[in-house]
């Protein structure tokens, strides 16, 4: 199983603002590390809630081009 830990985060899109929860793995210290990373496009949120609606999406991957802005809920 991987170790790490998963933190709240809201990301702003071009299209819609997203509410989920970002995996950290145990290799990076913060989110910023997992949004930063070069070598990934997409970034992956599980129970992502869109623009505070109230169907939840199990799993979404968004592509890192697209974000506007990311913050720590």
């Amino acid at each position: 199983m991987n170790e790490g830990q998963h933190v709240r985060v809201k990301v702003r899109t071009v299209h819609a603002v997203y509410s989920g929860d970002l995996f950290v793995p145990e290799k990076r210290k913060r989110f910023s590390d997992v949004i930063n990373d070069p070598g990934a496009v997409f970034i992956n949120l599980t129970d992502v809630r869109m623009n505070d609606g109230p169907e939840k999406i199990e799993h979404l991957s968004l592509n890192k081009y697209l974000i506007e802005s990311i913050r720590n809920v």
